[in-house]
């Protein structure tokens, strides 16, 4: 591209932008008004404020078309549900009482009523709300929501473009509902959806919406042809529609494949693809299929979901390629925003060279600003920026940080015997019964015990200054004493240490190794008012001293009972990072199994019996695709093999997984090879019991009894009910009892409860197995 200028003035927008705010107000809010210090008045007050700072925020970088109905309080998905009118019977009462009291509990539960399944939101790291559909269900419109945001946003006098969920991913991502048969599809119920879609779209243009985005990215998984037949129905619906606004039907974490000719020939006005990493397939595709001649084309050339800066020039040579493929072609990141951090500029403890390689939303928007005014304008209009991305991109090629050549010596010489335990698993758990001693349905937890605010301050105060080390670890070391108190009395068999030393399961290990960047304000939402602040991964990987040991021996020093090591795998780090994207992922795997490896290792020689190596992203890492999956999955299970595989037969080693849907890795959880594994099932009702009984996977299982992310207290029948369940689909010489996940983010009051309740029901099935 020249000086000249190519198009018309191209636009930026983005499809969506965090939502917590430069220092989690929405979380600090919404958590009070849990609590009953804030009102629902307050909350929304709250909302309203942040979501008005950041379209403020947004225009005042360049970005011409604003998001709005992309806020939440818990979940997009969940909105969607709301808005359809979808509501679970068992939520309808609270919800007509008090409508934000009553979506909470569709999040969270209440101590009589159940919440909805969480799981994965595509391959991320964030959590959706499943919608329970049934032959049954009724949709009703409910627009209040999106109307009432795109109404402040106009008011604002901005140019504003409603985004939702489409219908179509939105049937796709139900599930039946609770006593609706198994093989029930919710896709069936799609004529049934469209007249509501089409009531909303109504209201947001009677609101003043131009523009609508449906966000449509399941469309970019393997799809049938019935599914595909589907999507060309509702588009070809929607799009004939008289009164709407122009629809903008968007994809992205991949490629469209199949889809993307159904949606290029749809009645609608543009669409929003992804040209990053996998999705740049898209290119071909759309030329092959003839462009999209009269549409807008939204190019989705910025990575939202990593937060290294942009080749702005291999970028603006992808849009100029794609303007002989459209109508008009505007510039916006590959997704939503939500899966980065706010600004870069709050990191003060990031080397100011190193922060050169870093973009985080708010820089993100810049790049999509400067490639519009580029694709518009020429390069010249924009020489100044790339020559400044030019730089820092060769900085971090150039940077020692990037290559340790005693890393790469040892990742080289990785042998295949390195990732094999020297006896197979038969021998192994006789072994590891004689050692271990443990009862019929031994009871544990999965590791972490509440972060209480006294944690938190202890770590800040540390931070701070107003403590030195050894009144820290005096703390530490009450918080362990107490915990295993606890786990002893309450009967529990395996006990842990309670982790109250981490402040994540990743970034506390990433902190202990060479290769990773550590964050102070890089917070990214999993799940409701979850946060997490992803480690950076920019280099090659190694650890300089033990990380866990002290901690769990100190533990073990307490007790009789074997106390795990806990430990979070490979892939876990990997996932739960922003990862390097300059060498293969395997090879980044291998080197952080390698420095895990030699702390299982020095676990081991301590005298750890039982060691855990969590790998609750396994499933959710898995590509979309299905022709890509073999080769992921190929290194995957090799790293978790290459940091467990040099303990003896006596240790044994479990791993943990959770909110996922695990029927896709069974084969890949067996090639894991641990031990036990225990994963999520309370919500899903002993669903993944069943996919091992039916693979046959021979090992120990711990599916959970116990939902963590809800408040309520399991009744020990509750718990016995679904320890029956499990038995129906695990020998009960094989099945383990433990909570779906760590209980971190849990009270300890409703911890302690729950917790006696769980050995309270092993113990009365172990009482009717053996027949007294």
């Amino acid at each position: 591209m020249t000086a000249k200028s190519a198009t018309a003035a191209a636009r930026a927008t983005v499809y969506g932008y965090p939502r917590q705010g430069p220092d989690r107000e929405l979380k600090k809010a919404i958590e009070g008004y849990w609590k009953g210090r804030v009102t629902g008045d307050a909350l929304h007050r709250t909302a309203a404020d942040l979501r008005a700072a950041n379209w403020r925020r947004l225009t005042d970088v360049g970005i011409d078309e604003v998001p709005t109905g992309d806020f939440s309080y818990y979940d997009h998905v969940l909105d969607t549900t709301v808005m359809v009118g979808a509501i679970p019977a068992r939520h309808r009462a609270a919800l007509e009482a008090d409508d934000l009291a009553g979506y909470f509990a569709m999040a969270r539960g209440t101590q009589d009523v159940a919440p909805l399944e969480m799981t994965k939101w595509f391959d991320t790291n964030y959590h959706y709300l499943v919608p329970e559909l049934g032959p049954d269900t009724v949709f009703t419109a409910d627009s209040t929501k999106q109307v009432a945001e795109l109404n402040e946003a106009l008011a604002l006098g901005l140019g504003a473009r409603p985004v939702l969920v489409g219908p179509v991913t939105y049937l796709l991502l139900a599930k039946p509902a609770p006593g609706v048969p198994a093989d029930f599809e919710p896709l069936t119920l799609l004529n049934r959806l469209l007249p509501v879609y089409a009531e909303v779209l109504a209201d947001l243009r009677a609101a003043g919406a131009e523009w609508i985005q449906l966000d449509e990215p399941a469309l970019v998984q393997d799809r049938t042809s019935a599914e595909l037949d589907a999507a060309a129905h509702a588009y070809h619906a929607l799009g004939s529609l008289t009164d709407r606004p122009k629809l903008l039907v968007a994809s992205y974490f991949d490629r469209l494949g199949d889809a993307l000719p159904v949606l290029a020939k749809a009645p609608v006005d543009g669409l929003a693809l992804d040209f990053t990493d996998a999705g740049a397939a898209n290119l071909e595709a759309l030329a092959t299929a003839g462009g999209l001649p009269g549409k807008r084309l939204v190019a989705g050339v910025v990575n939202g979901r990593n937060i290294w800066i942009n080749d702005l020039a291999k970028s603006l040579a992808t849009l100029g390629t794609l303007l002989g493929l459209a109508d008009r072609v505007d510039v916006s990141a590959s997704c939503s925003l939500l899966h980065v951090p706010l600004d870069t500029t709050a990191e003060r403890d990031i080397d100011p060279q190193l922060l050169r390689w870093l973009a985080f939303a708010r820089q993100k928007t810049v790049e999509i600003v400067a490639l519009a005014k580029g694709l518009g304008l020429g390069t010249d209009a924009i020489a100044g920026e790339l020559a400044a991305n030019r730089a820092d991109l060769a900085s971090r090629v150039n940077s020692p940080i990037t290559h340790d050549p005693v890393v790469r010596a040892r990742t080289a010489a990785v042998a295949d015997a390195d990732g094999r335990r020297p006896q197979p698993y038969a021998g192994r758990a006789a072994a590891q019964r004689a050692h271990l001693g443990l009862p019929l349905l031994p009871t544990t937890t999965i590791g972490s015990f509440p972060q209480t605010g006294e944690l938190r301050t202890a770590r800040a105060d540390l931070r701070k200054g107003r403590i030195d080390a050894a009144g820290y670890e005096e703390r530490i070391k009450a918080e362990i004493q107490e915990v295993i108190s606890f786990q002893e009395k309450a009967g529990l068999d395996v006990l842990v240490h309670g982790e109250p030393e981490r402040n994540d399961m990743v970034q506390y290990f990433a902190e202990q190794m060479t290769g990773y960047l550590a964050t102070q304000h890089g917070w990214v939402q999993s799940y409701g008012t979850r946060y997490v602040r992803p480690p950076i991964l920019a280099g090659d990987i190694s650890r300089p001293e033990p990380m866990t040991v002290r901690w769990t021996t100190y533990a073990q020093s307490l007790t009789s009972r074997p106390v795990k090591g806990m430990l979070t795998g490979p892939v876990t780090m990997l996932a739960w990072s922003f990862v390097r994207d300059d060498q293969p992922l395997g090879d980044t795997a291998r080197q952080v199994a390698l420095a895990l490896r030699d702390e299982v290792n020095d676990l081991e020689t301590a005298g750890t019996s039982v060691i855990q190596v969590d790998e609750p992203a396994l499933r959710e890492t898995l590509p979309l695709r299905g022709a890509d999956r073999p080769a992921y999955l190929a290194w995957a299970t090799e790293a978790f093999r290459l940091t467990t595989g040099g303990v003896r037969p006596e240790t044994q080693i479990h791993t943990h997984m959770c909110y996922a849907e695990f029927g896709d890795i069974v084969q890949a959880i067996d090639d894991l090879d641990a031990d036990v594994i225990s994963l999520e099932a309370a919500r899903s009702h002993m669903q993944v019991a069943r996919e091992l009984a039916a693979h046959g996977y021979p090992r120990e299982a711990g599916p959970g009894v116990y939902d963590i992310h809800s408040p309520r207290v399991p009744s020990t029948a509750e718990a016995a009910e679904l320890l029956r369940t499990g038995l129906k689909a695990i020998p009960a010489e094989r099945l383990w009892v433990n909570p779906d996940c760590g209980l971190k983010t849990r009270g300890w009051p409703e911890t302690r409860a729950s917790l006696e309740n769980l050995v309270a029901a092993a113990r009365e099935v172990r009482e009717e197995l053996s027949g007294h």
